[in-house]
């Protein structure tokens, strides 16, 4: 085969690749950049043989409970039912469904759950910014500007100043305390 044609075919094989990529990346859209992609287990699952598991639709399966999780929190605000919906999963060791469950136990009021599970999501990813800004957000909330602030330091060392996370958390701060806001 000729160089140019050589060429010319691995072209049109880049392109192909490019045009389908937006299918699959739409499998992979979650709502936090950091959510978990499950593991490929090699036990059998509700009766069906390993091979009958691709680890494509164990991950869209996955993606898609997370995101009904998501919906449930931030479009319902059903915070009970998120929660269920998350460990549901099977991967409460991800920071993403982690950080998740703390967020909707501090929405409930449950702090103290709350910070479990926020500790978690940090142990389990120390780099998860969306953690240390609701981490943050909860600090604030219980007065704790000093560990708050340290939390915000965090941020601006993960992912800079002009992040949304940064700017939220730094906006919680800025308010005086004792105002009553909750995040």
């Amino acid at each position: 085969m000729s160089k140019f044609a050589t060429r010319l075919l691995m072209l049109a094989a880049f392109s192909l690749a490019l045009a389908t990529a937006p299918v699959i990346t739409a499998v992979y859209a979650a709502p936090d950049d950091n959510a978990p992609a499950p593991s490929t287990s090699t036990t059998k699952s509700k009766g069906k043989k390993k091979s009958e598991i691709t680890p494509g639709s164990e991950y869209a399966a996955f993606a898609n409970g997370y995101r009904a999780a998501y919906a449930t929190i931030y479009d319902r605000h059903d915070y009970a039912n998120a929660i269920e919906q998350l460990q549901a999963l099977g991967h409460d060791d991800s920071a993403a469904v982690a950080n998740l469950i703390g967020y909707s136990y501090r929405k409930l009021g449950d702090y103290q759950l709350s910070q479990v599970w926020y500790e978690r999501a940090l142990k389990t990813d120390p780099n998860h910014v969306k953690t240390w800004q609701y981490y943050g957000l909860w600090q604030v909330e219980q007065g704790n500007r000093d560990q708050a602030q340290y939390h915000l330091s965090r941020i601006a060392q993960l992912v800079g100043t002009d992040s949304a996370e940064y700017r939220s958390l730094a906006e919680a701060l800025a308010t005086p305390p004792g105002t009553g806001l909750v995040y």
